[in-house]
């Protein structure tokens, strides 16, 4: 188990690079097979989960394109709960099946307005994947069908997820040290 610094912070590996390969992988081959016969759109959410987005996408077995939408919810630690939608969809969506893709779904409020928002163009289906999952934190009534990980509520980083803009550049996924 190695431990990083990041600014003031001291994190600790908790979900290895191999097994987020492993998950990543086998999420994959489950939406292939869901989805087969379709064209599914990702809808990644930036900036956290392009990594994840980009490893699940060549994992996929089926014909599939990607976008992104950015919204921005969180200072430092803390999210914020207010939502702010930075960088919008451009694509048609109207009887698209469509994916989005998440990084992590805590509170579920960010992803549960996504969905509000999608659903005025006329999508054929929406699909939630997310890299990891806080079931405690949940707030929002949601249909996750895709998850790589359920993990408690710690703060964490890495393959992605950052603190203050750092450490997104971690290959394993790191929880924060309460030393």
């Amino acid at each position: 188990m190695s431990i990083v610094k990041i600014k003031d912070k001291m994190f600790e590996t908790s979900i290895p690079e191999a097994e987020i390969k492993e998950r990543v992988k086998a999420l994959a081959e489950q939406i292939s097979k869901d989805m087969e016969g379709r064209n599914p759109l990702l809808l990644a959410v930036l900036n956290g989960s392009f990594i994840f987005a980009a490893d699940l996408m060549r994992e996929m077995t089926i014909p599939c394109e990607i976008s992104f939408v950015k919204l921005a919810s969180y200072e430092g630690t803390t999210s914020t709960g207010k939502i702010k939608e930075v960088i919008g969809i451009n694509e048609n969506l109207t009887g698209r099946t469509v994916i989005i893709v998440e990084d992590i779904v805590e509170s579920g409020l960010t992803i549960k307005r996504m969905i509000e928002s999608l659903g005025t163009r006329n999508p054929e289906s929406v699909h939630i994947c997310t890299l990891l999952l806080k079931p405690e934190r949940l707030k929002a009534s949601l249909d996750i069908e895709y998850v790589a990980f359920s993990i408690p509520n710690d703060f964490i980083l890495g393959y992605g997820l950052d603190y203050d803009q750092q450490g997104r550049n971690l290959k394993d996924i790191y929880t924060i040290r309460e030393d």
